[in-house]
């Protein structure tokens, strides 16, 4: 909740001054114990705490969900399972899931998508990570555009692209195997692109090492690279720059 809906809630009565002192004493962080909710992060980053869900006991991911959601909040959690998102599901009827991504997605607060963040993939097996990436953009607020199995083995798909790719305020290339493919883009668009490896392929791609240091070693400029599968990590820094250019037209 921003700052300014707080005090017109108080102010219109739709909030108690007992639920506004509950909200106040949150208002940097709520202790459960077992976690510390970071609900100050919105201010001081513009996007909030996302949850994430894999390896989390039953009972802590239902508390940190009915938290986030008793203070009106947008939700994201990601690395989810189909368990773990009925859990959710009991407490939150409207929360949305990805079964493909395994992102859980709680929007209570609809806004306008603005910019444009491009998504494409060297392969439909790169496309977990690619919706994960997608639905993280988008829950942060920007449109995307998602451009699927163009990768280098056969490049007349991606140059039958590329123009509308450029038309992107920022690129996420997404690719396992040797991970050629955001060098391949970034030579040929002027925006900024950020590669993800991701851990397809055989004995030798070692968990997507072998991509990790194709992309770090690039000679294309402008590229920055990810965490191995992090399409979460991808989307949010895309969603930052996204914001920004957005901001300043």
């Amino acid at each position: 909740m921003e700052d300014r809906e707080f005090l017109e809630k108080i102010k219109n009565g739709s909030m108690s001054l007992d639920d506004g002192v509950g909200y106040l004493k949150d208002y940097g962080y709520k202790e459960l114990g077992f976690a510390k909710l970071d609900f100050h992060r919105k201010k001081r980053r513009h996007f909030g705490e996302v949850i994430f869900c894999q390896g989390k006991e039953d009972f802590a991911l239902a508390e940190i969900f009915r938290a986030f959601y008793d203070r009106g909040e947008n939700i994201l959690g990601t690395r989810a399972d189909r368990h773990q998102f009925n859990i959710v599901k009991d407490i939150i009827k409207e929360a949305k899931f990805n079964e493909i991504s395994g992102t859980i997605t709680v929007k209570r607060k609809q806004k306008a998508l603005l910019g444009n963040i491009a998504v494409c993939t060297g392969g439909t097996a790169d496309l977990k990570i690619a919706e994960e990436a997608k639905d993280t953009a988008e829950f942060f607020g920007a449109y995307v555009n998602t451009f699927y199995d163009i990768g280098v083995s056969g490049l007349h798909r991606l140059v039958s692209k590329i123009d509308e790719i450029n038309s992107s305020n920022v690129i996420i290339v997404i690719a396992g195997m040797e991970g050629a493919l955001p060098t391949v883009i970034a030579g040929q668009v002027d925006k900024p692109v950020i590669a993800v490896p991701t851990s397809v392929g055989y004995g030798a791609g070692l968990g997507g090492i072998s991509a990790l240091l194709t992309m770090v070693n690039s000679c294309a400029e402008g590229i920055s690279v990810v965490n191995i599968d992090n399409g979460f990590g991808a989307a949010y820094q895309a969603a930052q720059i996204n914001r920004l250019i957005e901001k300043d037209l």
